[in-house]
């Protein structure tokens, strides 16, 4: 057989295996940086056909015309206008008599979305771990400060001319604590007393202050599904999440605008991940706050639930809003995502999960009695400065108070104590011992005596020890010394439970 007959034969099964292969493929010449040829799966991802390919300048397709490292991925823009990242490997050959490059392209788009995911989730887990753990002990402190001042204001006459320094100490130590809170939101390390609402009702009973916050000049509408179904949240916290979209989508509209809350239900088939949020196949209850005002572009979008992120001038904002709304969700169950397009408008939307459960009846609050007690207490906590303001608080008021820094001092006097211990109030996390494995030891012995768990945030000690993961009574931090006795005397009186909180 004639050479020129076997080179014609070898060239077209490299033409067939070029055309073929499921990996897409351009023959490009490098001194021109344009396109020669094409196979038929490039076609396929970028969408234009084989002609069209054929001698396309790589500046058509390429989103930055930097080259890009040795072994990073480029940008690349599809006919339909579509961003695509890709992974290119290029091979210097002979095209008939011209110098030429086989570049092997891999679509790496999804890869690229789940490794950004993955970063996004890991830097949000350390940032929420810290602003728990600041939370915590800033809520030591607020606890001292909210509850020496509130018995400075307890001793004072309405004429004292302290008075003014001591309430205004008070209100100080109330904002702090209000951002304390929202750190503790945003780290999914607080306590929920979540029950089954009806989130048309929730949202109808806020529209009036809704409207009155948004101004005159920004159009309200309600588009609320009639056959909403029911989730588990905790009320006021939800509250808090729709009241901070609220407040973001007006300063968004500074000339006016529309801003509307609608509700849906919906299912997820698959595993959802978008860009902040992963969902399980299931039923979900929708919320969506849409503005059409500013909007946000892409690095906006990428630092949107960073605490302390903010877009907005000096003294305008902390922050932690959308951060808070953020952890709320998620310690509900849920997830957030956010579309947003500069100079047309945002769009968040919270996915809650679906129940098929009645509305949870709403109770008036019973009142709370404070009165003088004269029961015995043993109080362990390791905070100096909390055990002395809980210890004088309760003093006052009566009770008799066995203290202890330490849980095993704390055991050996109620080993030790002859009499009654009608209640232990202890903190959740101690050195050497939890607060649980000290109450369940206590207990044991004392099966009679009632626990007041305390804590400034539920982490991983509170909700995976077991404390809420069953009904028990617990006191978050910071607590006024009026708050404080009030908790003491419901949980001898009835037991003092809380529901279940969600992590």
């Amino acid at each position: 057989m004639p050479a020129r007959k076997l080179l014609s034969d070898k060239d077209r099964k490299f033409q067939l295996l070029f055309d073929e292969h499921p990996q897409p493929m351009w023959v490009i010449d490098p001194a021109r940086k344009v396109i020669l040829d094409a196979n038929l799966a490039a076609s396929a991802l970028y969408g234009y056909d084989r002609d069209e390919f054929r001698c396309m300048p790589l500046s058509d397709i390429q989103v930055n015309h930097v080259e890009a490292e040795a072994g990073a991925s480029r940008s690349h823009r599809t006919k339909t206008g579509r961003i695509i990242e890709v992974d290119v490997a290029a091979h210097g050959f002979r095209y008939g008599r011209r110098a030429a490059e086989l570049v092997v392209l891999m679509d790496v788009t999804g890869r690229r979305q789940l490794e950004e995911q993955l970063r996004q989730a890991q830097k949000m887990e350390a940032v929420g771990m810290l602003a728990g753990g600041v939370a915590h002990d800033f809520n030591n402190l607020l606890t001292i400060i909210t509850g020496y001042s509130q018995l400075i204001l307890n001793n004072l006459k309405a004429n004292d001319p302290n008075r003014n320094s001591a309430e205004q100490i008070m209100k100080a130590s109330e904002r702090a604590a209000t951002l304390t809170s929202q750190l503790l939101a945003f780290s999914r390390r607080q306590v929920l007393q979540p029950k089954v609402l009806d989130l048309n009702r929730l949202i109808g009973s806020l529209s009036t202050m809704l409207r009155r916050l948004i101004g005159e000049d920004i159009d309200l509408r309600l588009e609320l599904r009639d056959d909403l179904g029911q989730v588990s949240a905790d009320a006021g916290q939800i509250e808090q999440v729709l009241m901070n979209l609220v407040v973001n989508a007006r300063d968004a509209m500074p000339r006016g605008g529309t801003l509307t809350m609608e509700t849906a239900n919906v299912q997820i088939a698959n595993n959802f991940k978008g860009r902040y949020t992963s969902l399980k196949p299931g039923a979900y209850t929708l919320i969506a706050v849409s503005d059409t005002g500013t909007g946000m572009d892409e690095a906006t979008l990428a630092r949107l639930f960073e605490p302390f992120f903010t877009t907005k001038g000096m003294g305008r904002g902390t922050g932690l809003g959308l951060s808070t709304v953020f952890g709320i969700v998620k310690q509900s169950g849920g997830g957030v995502e956010v579309y947003s397009v500069p100079n047309q408008g945002t769009s968040v939307k919270i996915y809650l999960p679906r129940i098929d459960e009645p509305v949870t009846a709403e109770g008036a609050e019973p009142v709370k009695r404070v009165a003088r007690g004269t029961e015995t207490i043993l109080l362990v906590e390791d905070d100096e400065m909390v055990r002395n303001l809980v210890r004088a608080t309760l003093a006052r008021q009566g009770y008799k108070i066995l203290d202890a820094a330490d849980p095993i001092e704390a055991r050996r006097m109620s080993d030790s104590f002859r009499g009654d211990i009608q209640l232990l109030i202890t903190d959740v996390v101690l050195p050497r011992l939890s607060g649980r494995e000290l109450a369940d030891q206590i207990v044991q012995k004392r099966p009679g005596i009632k626990v007041l768990f305390m804590s400034g945030y539920t982490d991983s000690a509170v909700v995976n020890s077991g404390i809420l993961q069953k009904e028990v009574a617990f006191l978050q931090k910071p607590f006024t010394p009026r708050g404080l006795v009030e908790k003491v005397c419901e949980v001898i009186e009835h037991g003092g439970r809380t529901r279940r909180a969600v992590e």
